[in-house]
């Protein structure tokens, strides 16, 4: 057998193919490598909770439905959480409705509809929670309610916009058992079944509360006693007698005693602004109801003739949690202060919320001196949010807003003194470096010019003085700070400001006739700033303001930072630009495969540039000498990248903060 020959013109080809396939093969096991190493949530612990549920014979393990499409799960009764799987790409299910199958603890349903636009669906799980799968019935679908009947499992009900569907199969098929096209039976928000007849459905509607007695062949209304155009948010059929129903609505609780051939609504809970979104009844003492409303928690003992407020008006209400072998224990899934706990009957709370994050981080810092110091500023959270911070790179955080009185916050900066700058929707509030309260650094303190006529050795003449204008308070929001000179800066809606009194007094107003700058920084004495549309450039610490010319391609502009050699950095829609002349010249990253950049910051420890989008889950850094850069996949979407004791931090959406592995999972780029 002769030995095979290859000339040299295919021996160059088959290398080139070679490199080409090696080259696919290492991106896709970089993915693959980045996709089984997620970076970590490590806190702010809280945000907003939405549904409970447990197993029939375990009530200390239990689930918890998200507004992110996260579901957690618990092992301990609600003390701790731990994130068990994600049901969707996408941020944005709210995973209202949670059922594990009384059959079998293995199978889990979910129920989520999505924020803002018509869609959700149901997802199944087989395993327990870890994997799901999608029943083509109800794809697409906004599920506002579901249920099991308690006489056969395998029997399921679902509330739609649409409708009432239910499935025979144990979810597998689904079938719309209300008129199609209904005017009336639509937009379902609660569903209850008989304990013992799974034919018998009631369903509440954003407008009244309806019933079948025969699988949905025919339904009526059974509004008698219920005021007109109510929401009605939750049903519950008492167990052991299925004639006593009670319903929660907008215009408060009502309670029928004949299977809701007519209601009547319960008193004891103030009508003012009271929406009562769940219902859950003692499993053990059926005439102890709860009530969780969107001004805090009520409890009823006498079956709904007295009700008594458990905890502040503060608390919003989503669904509540009582351990059938041990009523006294009582968990509260809330608005912005995620779960709370009670062991003595709701007399008392605590916050539950160890390993469930789902806070929108806006602002991170990392303290200069100590770098296991961290701050996190969040916004939507009111007294739940305002400034958390760690003092162990994350492993346990503290709230620390006293004096931010609920304001979201946007930014955060630390000064050479150690103070540190809060940017708010409500001004400018800072933070000693040896204090615990946030005080407000408001004061708008201009020195306008003012041109008087006096009389000089007979002549007439003109005099420009300086007079101080009167003492404004800067009441707007401040979007960004450069703190790193002798001049602090501050941008904000209201223009850019500069202060020589640690932030005491701040100067200056609108630039060049306009307000609105998103970002700041310095170079020595060189400051730029940058609006949506344009940059201006100080080289006199912000006394004077000069346009700049940028590419005309810009749509919006997010950010901008100088490197130490004075480069000046720019990310915008259209991704990554630099220059190094004042603005004369610009060059366009064109090798980075990142668009829309919001956040664009120099790390003098990693001496590169960290660029990320709110759209995508990756994090660049880009050498700026050689142009070069590293990429990490985090798995989720950011609004900021910093660094701690040589490891990337970041600033998510809807996950808190988030941290990458170890080790560092980064693959070099050079596109």
């Amino acid at each position: 057998m002769y030995p095979l020959r290859l000339c040299p013109d295919c021996l160059h080809r088959s290398a080139r193919v070679y490199r080409a396939f090696l080259l696919i093969f290492l991106v896709f096991a970089a993915l693959r490598m980045s996709a089984q190493m997620p970076w970590s949530s490590v806190g702010p612990d809280g945000g907003d909770a939405r549904s409970f549920a447990a197993a029939p014979s375990q009530p200390d393990h239990l689930f918890l439905g998200t507004t992110n499409s996260w579901i957690y799960e618990s092992a301990d009764g609600g003390t701790s959480w731990h994130r068990l799987s994600k049901l969707d790409s996408t941020d944005d299910l709210v995973v209202d409705h949670i059922v594990v199958d009384s059959a079998d603890s293995a199978t889990v349903y979910a129920a989520a509809w999505r924020l803002d636009h018509p869609g959700g669906g149901l997802w199944i799980s087989h395993d327990g929670g870890r994997l799901w799968t999608q029943p083509p019935g109800l794809r697409g679908q906004s599920v506002r309610a579901f249920a099991q009947a308690p006489s056969n499992p395998r029997v399921l009900f679902a509330g739609t916009l649409q409708g009432v569907f239910r499935s025979v199969d144990a979810g597998a098929t689904w079938q719309l058992i209300s008129p199609p096209g209904s005017r009336e039976i639509h937009e379902v928000e609660s569903l209850a079944v008989d304990p013992v007849n799974p034919e018998t459905v009631y369903a509440g509607t954003w407008h009244l509360p309806w019933k079948t007695s025969n699988g949905g062949k025919s339904w009526r209304n059974i509004k008698r006693g219920v005021i007109d155009d109510s929401d009605v948010f939750s049903i519950v059929v008492d167990p052991e007698k299925p004639h006593v129903i009670y319903a929660s609505a907008c215009s408060g609780i009502y309670k029928s005693e004949n299977a809701g051939d007519l209601f009547r609504k319960i008193q004891g809970i103030p009508s003012t602004a009271r929406r009562t979104r769940v219902l859950k009844q003692d499993p053990a003492q059926r005439s102890t109801v709860y009530a969780g409303t969107t001004e805090g928690l009520y409890k009823t003992t006498d079956g709904g003739k007295t009700f008594h407020r458990m905890t502040g008006p503060d608390v919003i209400v989503n669904d509540v949690y009582v351990d059938p072998t041990h009523p006294e224990h009582v968990l509260l899934a809330t608005d912005r202060g995620g779960v709370l706990l009670s062991n003595d009957g709701a007399a008392t709370f605590t916050q539950a919320n160890r390993g469930f994050s789902g806070r929108k981080v806006e602002a991170l810092l990392v303290d200069r001196d100590n770098p296991a110091r961290l701050f996190a500023g969040v916004v939507n959270d009111k007294s739940y949010g305002g400034i958390f911070v760690s003092d162990d790179s994350g492993a346990s955080w503290k709230q620390l807003a006293d004096g931010l009185d609920g304001r979201d916050v946007f930014v955060l900066a630390q000064a050479p003194n150690g103070d540190i700058l809060a940017g708010t929707n409500d001004g400018i509030f800072a933070l000693p470096a040896d204090g615990t309260s946030w005080q407000p650094r408001n004061t708008i303190a201009n020195t306008l010019l003012k041109t008087t006529t006096e009389t000089l050795r007979g002549t007439r003449v003109n005099i420009e003085k300086s007079v101080k204008d009167k003492l404004r308070v800067m009441d707007g929001r401040a979007y960004a700070f450069d703190l790193s000179s002798e001049a602090w800066t501050a941008a904000t809606d209201g223009g850019l400001y500069t202060s020589h009194d640690n932030g005491a007094t701040w100067q200056g107003g609108p630039v060049m006739g306009v307000v609105d700058y998103l970002s700041v920084t310095s170079h020595g004495k060189m400051l730029a700033a940058a609006r949506p549309d344009s940059v201006v450039l100080s080289q006199d610490a912000g006394q004077t303001w000069w346009p700049m010319s940028i590419p005309t391609v810009l749509t919006l502009i997010h950010r901008i930072a100088f490197s130490p050699d004075g480069t000046l950095w720019l990310g915008a829609r259209e991704g990554v630009y630099f220059s190094r002349d004042k603005g004369k010249t610009w060059m366009w990253v064109h090798r980075l495969p990142l668009v829309d950049v919001d956040d664009l910051y120099y790390d003098a420890h990693l001496n590169r540039v960290l660029v990320s989008s709110q759209g995508s889950d990756f994090v660049y850094a880009i050498d700026p000498k050689t142009l070069d850069w590293k990429w990490w996949q985090t798995g989720y979407r950011l609004t900021a990248v910093r660094t701690t004791h040589g490891r990337l931090l970041a600033a998510s959406l809807y996950d808190g903060v988030l941290i990458e592995p170890r080790p560092a999972g980064a693959e070099l780029g050079q596109r």
